[in-house]
């Protein structure tokens, strides 16, 4: 809903505070008749504090001018006479108003919209929590916005006193030599005779009574002067340092925590627009009011006047080199984070930013950045401030970058693109930490100075923990402490340390968050997932949620000791269900065809109750990165008797060879999915499409599965495919011979009722050998 038409609805004081915004600056009937137009332009795009902007601000009062000229041509009848005169009387009066100084009118909308969503919103809020909980960010940015435009007005107010001190203080000095003037011409009274000297003395005397007791008083009204500047600066500066602590201790520090948890598959960090925004408005309100300290600072040297004044300057001016040190070093940042998981020899990239770079004119002598990759112990001392110059963890090839300033984008930054780390020195470690559990960063330096190398930085940031492998096969238990450390790493912390054990609430949610990232889906775990992991986890038989909120998982427990019976971790084991998703079940996950966290006994409960036929799909419990078929069908050794068949797990070695959905379509005796959805109104969108006929008279083999116990023999063996048998039982083995293959005797039926599908894929690839060779041959050889 427009802002107008909710502000028009404000009641008792709000409406009052609304009306006070208009006057002869703006009137209000200017407002009504544009709000549309009013409220559809950029206003924000314009930047008050600088003057090429004014370029943008004229345009649009140009274009105010042009819309009520428009509107007031479009009143007709008696009532609409009127209101032509006046609106274009309004329009007169704002182009003489503000042709010389466009962007007041910016600023005075800018203002009358901000107050007026301010009043709406609180009017609202008041009505409605929920309304509260959307506009808290927009209120914050208002808030910062107000607080800008205070230090606007105090650091103009100052300006304004600084040059009356400055004027006053020069006709204090003329009129300080004119009363040296006067004592030189007294002095010189003493060469005339004493008539002249009694003629001319008295008015020479009083004339320099009168001057000395003018500078006498005057100089008391300088010192004022000076006190009242320098207590108008205490002011600025505390305000400076409020909204400075608001931006780089809130805003910019929540950003690099969406930065980390980005890292865990979290949403975005967002955009650093916003923050170099106001970060720059911070330098440049910084940097004018050091000028105006260094030039009351000058005044006071140009004309010395006893008294505490001296003393606050210099306190105003460490305050403020303070302030404008800890912004340059705070807003130093990586933009672009190196990988947390680092192999060696291999290239890398990484994005660091000053974000008051072009403010401060940084880039007029470009600096050098270097990157060095050190231990977590170095880190340590580094932020002690303790002597680490020149130690290392490591060599980084290419490792040094000029920043570079970009003109349309205002910022400047430096992109190293062909990082790559030749080698690693460890440190001990301690007790059972392995090598994926050590943490490194990457420490980024410059250093660059600012108003003509008036003031000089050192500036350094370290990168979020790195563990550096040197194989593929130490990723996984990478990640885990890239994960663990991303998800509950406290801001301000001591490098790099993290809880040793957490709620099992919170390892859920970075569990979730992992999961969709890399499954990239919109289906995370749902509760009843997170029951079944917690059973894992726990080794419990509860499905009460309830039962795990206060628990706590400790690292050990997540990725050192084995799950019980098992040669795996649970972190190793979840992790190679993501990979198994990501990489060959993705569209499956997401339709919702796979239940995943269900283990065997819940998924014959669940399907004891369905037809036969009815079948789902479950991650393998024994196995990483497994997942198996469960069914319901007939007891082939009990007349009248079901039970429930699991097929031995699929991994991604068998997904590279035939596809999921395929291998479902294979098997004849999988009917419907559970709960009741027929399995080709679910899967036949994924099928392979058939193969076309014979070219040049050879015809492409093809692989299918079958299991054997539930196989539909087919005695056409023109029609019949070339299988891939997942098992073959002695009580369901076919005497016939097709000339294909052997006939296998052996049952490949585990005791639990579980198919090896491993021992099937040599039966495969002796398939397709057989079909490579000359048919005759084949024939001639069976017959033999």
């Amino acid at each position: 809903m427009a802002v107008w038409i909710q502000a028009q609805q404000l009641q008792g004081d709000a409406l009052h505070q609304m009306q006070s915004l208009y006057g002869q600056h703006f009137p209000i009937e200017v407002r009504h008749y544009l709000s549309q137009w009013i409220e559809g332009q950029l206003w924000d795009a314009i930047d008050l504090d600088n003057p090429q902007e004014e370029y943008k601000a004229k345009r649009l009062l140009d274009s105010l001018i042009q819309e009520l000229q428009k509107k007031a041509e479009h009143q007709v009848g008696e009532d609409g006479f009127l209101l032509r005169i006046k609106l274009g009387h309004y329009a007169s009066q704002l182009k003489s108003t503000y042709d010389r100084c466009p962007l007041e009118l910016v600023r005075c909308i800018k203002h009358i919209l901000y107050t007026e969503q301010r009043l709406v919103r609180e009017a609202t809020n008041s009505s409605s929590p929920v309304g509260g909980m959307m506009d808290s960010m927009s209120q914050k940015y208002q808030q910062i916005n107000q607080a800008f435009e205070e230090l606007r007005i105090l650091t103009q107010d100052t300006e304004n006193d600084l040059r009356k001190l400055q004027h006053n203080q020069e006709y204090f000095i003329i009129q300080y030599q004119e009363s040296l003037r006067i004592q030189a011409q007294l002095t010189s009274l003493a060469s005339l005779p004493p008539a002249d000297r009694q003629l001319r003395e008295p008015s020479l005397l009083n004339k320099r009574a009168t001057v000395e007791a003018w500078l006498t008083r005057e100089a008391n009204t300088l010192q004022k002067y000076r006190l009242g500047l320098a207590e108008k600066h205490q002011k600025t500066l505390a305000l400076l340092r409020k909204q400075q602590t608001l931006i780089l201790d809130d805003e910019l520090i929540q950003w690099k925590r969406r930065q980390q948890l980005a890292g865990n598959g979290g949403p975005p960090e967002g955009g650093l627009d916003i923050l170099q925004s106001w970060c720059e408005k911070l330098a440049e309100t910084i940097w004018q009011n050091r000028q105006q300290i260094r030039r009351a600072e000058h005044l006071r040297q140009q004309l010395p006047i006893p008294g505490p004044i001296e003393d606050l300057l210099n306190e105003l001016n460490s305050t403020i080199t303070d302030i404008i040190s800890a912004l340059v070093t705070s807003t130093f940042i990586i933009e672009k984070q190196p990988p947390q998981v680092l192999k060696t020899q291999t290239k890398f990239a990484a994005t660091v930013r000053l974000l008051v770079g072009g403010k401060l004119n940084v880039h007029m002598n470009p600096p050098q950045v270097k990157a060095t990759i050190i231990s977590e112990q170095q880190a340590k001392a580094l932020l002690k401030n303790e002597n680490t110059r020149n130690e290392s963890s490591g060599e980084i090839l290419n490792n040094n970058c000029v920043m570079e300033y970009h003109q349309t984008t205002g910022t400047l930054s430096a992109h190293f693109r062909n990082m790559s780390l030749k080698r690693i020195k460890r440190s001990d470690r301690r007790g059972a930490e392995s090598v994926t559990e050590e943490k490194f960063t990457i420490l980024f330096e410059s250093q660059f100075s600012v108003g003509g190398n008036e003031l000089v930085f050192q500036v350094k940031t370290l990168s979020l923990p790195v563990v550096v492998i040197v194989h593929g096969s130490q990723d996984n238990n990478a990640t885990a402490t890239v994960l663990w450390d991303n998800a509950f790493a406290e801001p301000g912390r001591v490098p790099f340390i993290v809880p040793d054990k957490v709620l099992w609430p919170q390892l859920c949610e970075a569990l979730n968050m992992k999961y969709k990232a890399e499954v990239q889906s919109n289906r995370g775990l749902s509760e009843e997932n997170l029951v079944f992991l917690a059973q894992k986890a726990f080794s419990s038989s509860s499905i009460n949620p309830d039962d795990y909120r206060n628990m706590t998982m400790t690292w050990s427990q997540f990725n050192r000791e084995s799950l019980p019976g098992r040669n795996f971790t649970f972190w190793q084991w979840f992790d190679g269900v993501m990979e198994l998703t990501k990489k060959h079940l993705k569209p499956h996950w997401n339709d919702g065809a796979i239940l995943g966290f269900v283990n065997k006994q819940q998924a014959q409960d669940m399907l004891m109750s369905k037809p036969n036929g009815t079948f789902l799909l479950r991650f393998s419990d024994s196995e990483i990165g497994g997942i198996t078929i469960a069914w319901v069908a007939e007891n082939p050794n009990k007349a009248g008797e079901r039970m429930v068949w699991n097929l031995m797990p699929y991994t991604t070695k068998d997904f590279t060879i035939r596809s999921l959905a395929d291998r479902i379509s294979d098997l004849n005796h999988l009917l419907y999915l559970y709960p009741d959805r027929p399995k080709d109104e679910v899967f036949s969108k994924y099928y392979t499409p058939p193969l076309s006929k014979a070219v040049d008279g050879y015809v492409k083999p093809q692989i299918k599965q079958v299991v054997p116990e539930f196989a539909t023999p087919n005695p056409d063996p023109a029609a019949n495919p070339t299988y891939m048998d997942h098992a073959a039982s002695p009580a369901v083995s076919h005497s016939q011979n097709y000339g294909i293959y052997p006939p296998m005797s052996d049952s490949m039926l585990d005791a639990e009722g579980d198919f090896d599908l491993d021992d099937t894929m040599d039966v495969a690839r002796h398939v397709e050998e057989l079909l490579r060779r000359p048919l005759e041959g084949q024939w001639n050889s069976q017959q033999s």
